[in-house]
C-alpha cells in the first residue's frame, strides 16, 4: 500500500492499510508541525491508500472516443455514478478520490478536515435519494465517463454568500464541479454536459445559471474541475462577482 504526504510529497509504502497509516502518522510527527487532529491524519492516509487500490489504472487519454450521450441523474443511475467515482473519475489522482463531489454541499468541518471516503460516499447517496443534489452523467458506449454537479445554488453551502442582493438561490442552477475520466478528457465531454445543463434549465424552473471557475486556476486538469472560464464565456455567461478563489459567472435562462 502507498500514501503520499500532502505537505512534502514524500511517498511511503507498507504491507497493508493499517501499516501504511502508522508510517504516515509517524512521518507527520517527525517532519511536520501539523495542527490537524490525528484522526483526520489517519483518515487521509487510509483514504489515499485505499484509493490506490480501487482506482482504475487507465489514465492515458484516448486519441478518439465514441458518441457522448448525456443523462440526468435518477435513482436508477446511482450505481453508475458510484462505479464512476469509485474507479474511473479520479483515476491517477488518489489525493482527491475521497471527494465524491460533497464539498460544495457540505465542506468537512475544521475540527475534522478529512472524513473517511465511505462516509462522504454515503452522504452523497442520501442526497441523491432525497433530491438535494442533481447533475448529469456523460456516457460513451454505455460507460459513465463524466459528471457535472448542477444542483440549485440553495443546496450549496459553499456558495451561500454569493451575490446576496442578486437572484433568489432557489432560482439559480449552480454548475459547481466536473469530473471527467482521464481517457475521455479533451474530447468535449465537459462542454456536452454544460450544454445539457443549459438546455434543461427552463424545464427545471430556473431563471439563471451560474458557474464558479477558478480565478487563478492551477495548471493541469484538476485545476479546471470547475470548468474553464472560456467555456462559459463562449455560452454567454458574464462575470458578476470576483472572489479570492473563484469568479461567479451567470447567464439568464
Amino acid at each position: 500500500m502507498e500514501v503520499k504526504c500532502f505537505d512534502c510529497g514524500e511517498s511511503m509504502t507498507a504491507s497493508d492499510t493499517d501499516a501504511v497509516i502508522e508510517v504516515f502518522v509517524a512521518h507527520g510527527k517527525a517532519n511536520h508541525d501539523w495542527s490537524y487532529p490525528e484522526e483526520a491524519v489517519r483518515n487521509y492516509a487510509r483514504n489515499y491508500a485505499e484509493a490506490t487500490e480501487r482506482l482504475s489504472a487507465e489514465i492515458d487519454r484516448r486519441p478518439e472516443i465514441g458518441e457522448v450521450t448525456i443523462h440526468p441523474m435518477t435513482a436508477d443511475r446511482v450505481e453508475d455514478w458510484l462505479r464512476f467515482f469509485d474507479h474511473d473519475g479520479l483515476a491517477g489522482n488518489p489525493d482527491w478520490a475521497s471527494c465524491y463531489c460533497l464539498d460544495p454541499h457540505e465542506s468537512a468541518p475544521p475540527e475534522m478536515p478529512e472524513l473517511p471516503w465511505r462516509t462522504t460516499r454515503g452522504k452523497m447517496v442520501c442526497r441523491f435519494r432525497e433530491g438535494s443534489t442533481f447533475g448529469y452523467l456523460a456516457y460513451v458506449e454505455d460507460r459513465p465517463v463524466g459528471w457535472v454537479n448542477a444542483s440549485l445554488r440553495s443546496e450549496y453551502a459553499k456558495y451561500q454568500g454569493v451575490d446576496p442582493d442578486g437572484p433568489e438561490p432557489k432560482s439559480v442552477i449552480g454548475v459547481s464541479c466536473y469530473v471527467i475520466a482521464p481517457p475521455f478528457r479533451g474530447h468535449g465531454v465537459a462542454s456536452a454536459l454544460l450544454d445539457r445543463v443549459i438546455e434543461d434549465a427552463a424545464s427545471r424552473g430556473a431563471t439563471w445559471i451560474e458557474a464558479y471557475p477558478h480565478t487563478k486556476p492551477e495548471e493541469g486538469d484538476a485545476g479546471h474541475f470547475r470548468g474553464p472560464r472560456s467555456m462559459y464565456e463562449a455560452r454567454g455567461f458574464e462575470p458578476v462577482e470576483e472572489q479570492e478563489r473563484f469568479t461567479v459567472m451567470r447567464r439568464r435562462v
